[in-house]
C-alpha cells in the first residue's frame, strides 16, 4: 500500500518519512494516475480543508477512489461546527481540567502531530482529541473564561508552513512511529477479503459478549474470508481502516459507542449497531411511542412529567407499577413502585434527571421470552427467567449481582405469537441485530422494549445453533459489504 502525504506545495514540506510519498494538492486531484489506482492511502496536509478548496475536495476525491483520506469530510464538517466542538468539551472535560491544571494563562494552544504532543503530559488529551477529530497536524484552543474552567474553544488544522523549526523533529518521529504501526504493517497470512473491526471493552463486568462468543466471531468471520481486529475506545482514529464495524458493548446516545456507529456509518463502512438503532432503542420513551402508534401490544404505559405526576400516584395504572429511566440498561434505572408515596419519591429521583420518564403497569412473569432478530428474521429464542425472589431478571444487592436462568430453544418452538410480535417491534427499528422482550400472560404477549445490541454468550444464546448462530451473522456482514462493494462498482 502507497501512502500519500498530499500538501499544498511538495517544496512546503522539507520532512524526509520513510516509506512515504508526498505529493502536491493539484496533482493528486488532476493526474488520473492516482485516480484509477486502488492500493493508496491518502493524508492530507493542506492548509485549509474550507468549503471547495483544494484541501477539500482532496478528502471528498480519496473518498470516492477508495482510498480513505485522514481527515475525512465528516471530521472537516467536524471542525467547523461549534455543538461538535462543545460536546467534545463536555466529554474530556475530566481529562482537559486534570492535564491544564497547572498552566496559569487563561489561553492555551496545543499542537497534535500525528495523535502526540511535543510535551509528554500532555499526550493523552492529544490522543482523545486526535481520535475525535483525526487529522496529521491540528491545534486545539483552550480558554477559561471564568479564570478555572478550561473549555475547548476550536480545533483546527495546522498548515506545514507553520509547524515551527524546533518541532519539525518530533514530527518526523510522530509520523514515522504512525505509519509503522500495525494498521499500515503487511500481513503475513493471505490478505482478507474484507476487514471488520469487533468494538469491545475488555474490561467491562456486563458485555454483550463474552470472551468465548468473541472468539466464536472471529472464527466465523475468517471462515468467510472476513479478517477481524478486535478495537477499543481508544481506536476512534482508525476505523477508517475498515469495511465494517461490530460493536460489542452497550451503546448509548451520550457515549462513545454511538460516535463509532456515526463515524463509521459515515465512512461508508457496514455498521452493526448502526447510529439509527442506538438513536431508537436506547430511549424507552421513544420506543413507547412507537410501539403504541404501530399498535404493537405492550403493557399499559405512560409518559411520566412533572405536570402528570400526581396524577398517576393516583393509581391509573394500579400498584405495583414500573419506572423506567429513558437509557436505562441491564435493569439498571428500573424501579418498582409499591405504592403512591413510593411512587412520587422515585418519580422525582428520575425526572430529576430526565424530563419524560416511562411509567408502565406491572406484569409479573416468571420469565421474559427474548427473542433474537437479524435482518428481519428470527435468530434465537430464549426463556430469561426471574432472579431468585426477585421481580427482574437481574437481582442487584450490596454490590452482588444474581441472575435468572437462561432456557435457550430452537425458534420453532417458541409460541409463534411471540415470535411474530418481536419480529412487527423490531422491523419497525431497522435490519440489525435485536433483542426483543416479550412478556407472556396466558395467551398474550406483550412487547417491553427492542434491544439494540442483544446479549450474546457462548454457553447461552448459542445452545441451540452453536457456531451456526454466529456464521448467520457474519455472513449478513459478508452480504452488507459484497452488496456496498457492488454499488460503489455502478456509480
Amino acid at each position: 500500500m502507497l501512502i500519500l502525504l498530499v500538501v499544498d506545495n511538495p517544496k512546503e514540506w522539507p520532512l524526509h518519512i520513510p516509506n512515504v510519498t508526498v505529493l502536491g494538492a493539484t496533482a493528486y486531484l488532476t493526474d488520473p494516475h492516482y485516480a484509477d489506482r486502488r492500493d493508496l492511502r491518502v493524508f492530507n496536509l493542506c492548509r485549509s480543508y474550507r468549503y471547495q478548496s483544494r484541501g477539500y475536495y482532496v478528502s471528498l476525491l480519496a473518498a470516492a477512489r477508495g482510498h480513505k483520506p485522514i481527515p475525512s469530510v465528516t471530521t472537516v464538517q467536524d471542525m467547523k461546527l461549534q455543538t461538535m466542538i462543545r460536546m467534545v468539551s463536555d466529554d474530556l472535560d475530566d481529562l482537559t481540567q486534570k492535564s491544564l491544571a497547572k498552566i496559569q494563562s487563561r489561553k492555551f494552544t496545543l499542537s497534535i502531530y500525528f495523535g502526540h504532543n511535543l510535551a509528554e503530559k500532555y499526550d493523552r488529551i492529544s490522543v482523545q482529541l486526535f481520535n475525535l477529530f483525526q487529522a496529521p497536524l491540528l491545534r486545539a484552543y483552550f480558554t477559561r473564561s471564568d479564570g478555572k474552567k478550561w473549555q475547548l474553544q476550536n480545533i483546527a488544522p495546522i498548515a506545514v508552513k507553520d509547524i515551527p523549526a524546533s518541532h519539525r523533529p518530533f514530527v518526523v518521529r510522530a509520523a514515522t512511529n504512525y505509519f509503522k504501526g500495525r494498521r499500515f504493517g503487511t500481513r503475513k497470512r493471505k490478505a482478507p477479503r474484507y476487514n471488520m473491526a469487533i468494538l469491545h471493552d475488555p474490561k467491562s463486568q456486563e458485555p454483550p459478549s463474552n470472551g468465548k462468543a468473541l472468539s466464536r466471531f472471529e472464527k466465523a468471520a475468517e471462515g468467510l474470508g472476513i479478517g477481524v481486529e478486535f478495537i477499543t475506545k481508544d481506536d476512534f482514529s482508525r476505523v477508517v481502516e475498515f469495511d465494517a464495524l461490530f460493536i460489542r458493548e452497550t451503546t448509548s446516545v451520550n457515549h462513545y459507542t454511538y460516535r463509532f456507529a456515526r463515524r463509521a456509518t459515515a465512512e461508508g463502512l457496514v455498521v452493526i449497531d448502526d447510529p439509527e438503532s442506538i438513536l431508537k432503542c436506547t430511549n424507552k420513551v421513544y420506543l413507547a411511542e412507537l410501539l403504541d402508534r404501530h399498535d404493537i401490544p405492550a403493557p399499559r404505559t405512560v409518559i411520566l412529567h412533572d405536570d402528570n405526576l400526581e396524577e398517576v400516584a393516583s393509581g391509573s395504572l394500579g400498584f405495583p407499577c414500573v419506572l423506567k429511566q429513558p437509557d436505562s440498561a441491564f435493569s439498571l434505572g428500573v424501579v418498582k413502585a409499591d405504592d403512591r408515596e413510593s411512587l412520587l419519591e422515585k418519580g422525582r429521583l428520575l425526572l430529576a434527571r430526565s424530563e419524560l420518564v416511562v411509567a408502565q403497569e406491572f406484569l409479573p412473569t416468571e420469565f421474559d421470552w427474548r427473542i433474537g432478530i437479524f435482518d428481519r428474521k428470527p435468530l434465537y429464542a430464549c426463556r430469561y427467567f426471574m432472579a431468585r425472589k426477585h421481580w427482574q431478571i437481574v437481582r442487584r444487592d450490596e454490590g452482588k449481582q444474581t441472575d435468572g436462568a437462561v432456557d435457550t430453544m430452537p425458534v420453532e418452538l417458541a409460541p409463534a405469537q411471540a415470535v411474530r410480535t418481536a419480529l412487527r417491534a423490531a422491523n419497525l427499528i431497522g435490519d440489525g441485530l435485536y433483542g426483543v422482550d416479550v412478556k407472556q400472560v396466558g395467551r398474550a404477549f406483550y412487547v417491553i422494549e427492542v434491544n439494540d445490541n442483544p446479549s450474546i454468550d457462548s454457553g447461552y444464546e448459542d445452545v441451540v445453533l452453536k457456531d451456526t448462530l454466529y456464521e448467520r451473522i457474519m455472513e449478513g456482514f459478508l452480504r452488507r459489504m459484497e452488496q456496498q462493494k457492488a454499488d460503489r462498482g455502478r456509480s
